[in-house]
């Protein structure tokens, strides 16, 4: 029974909390969870050099916890996520596909829209003049999600 007392200090249930509560991360998504495991991870240091009410405990988890979360989750995000912006440069985009040669998939016949596929991708495309499918033609501009293209002069 005295060995089993050896498991009861709080240093030690605060890291076994805090290593089951960032287990919990890989089941829900976010990354958010995970800081409140490093909160525990804290408050278990902390008791490990200081005898501490379980007051103190549960405010420094709770403090450090919410400081790092509001601290660290977006730099830590970018690392295992990746940086995402939420404006894209339209001009960039319009330039990527003008010029490239592609091979029109579904009849254009104005003022219906048509498609075509480009780098594997099926877009719709409109033209000023009627396109048979199987013609090659080129991207001359973009539309939101629809390519204006101009058949290949030979």
């Amino acid at each position: 029974m005295e060995e089993f007392k050896e498991f009861l200090k709080p240093e030690f249930v605060w890291a076994l909390i805090g290593l089951l509560i960032m287990l919990m991360e890989f089941a829900v998504p976010g990354l958010i969870i995970i800081f409140f495991g490093v909160g525990a991870w804290v408050v278990a240091g902390v008791c490990l050099f200081a005898d501490i009410s379980i007051n103190w405990q549960i405010t420094i988890f709770l403090v450090s916890s919410l400081v790092l979360l509001a601290t660290l989750r977006q730099w830590v995000k970018g690392i295992f996520v990746g940086h995402t912006y939420s404006k894209q440069d339209a001009a960039e985009d319009l330039s990527d596909h003008i010029g490239q040669r592609v091979v029109v998939q579904e009849k254009i016949a104005p003022p219906q829209t048509g498609s075509v596929e480009l780098n594997g991708v099926r877009w719709k495309a409109r033209a000023d003049m009627e396109i048979e499918a199987g013609q090659m033609v080129e991207v001359t501009g973009q539309d939101n999600l629809t390519l204006i293209v101009k058949p290949l002069e030979k």
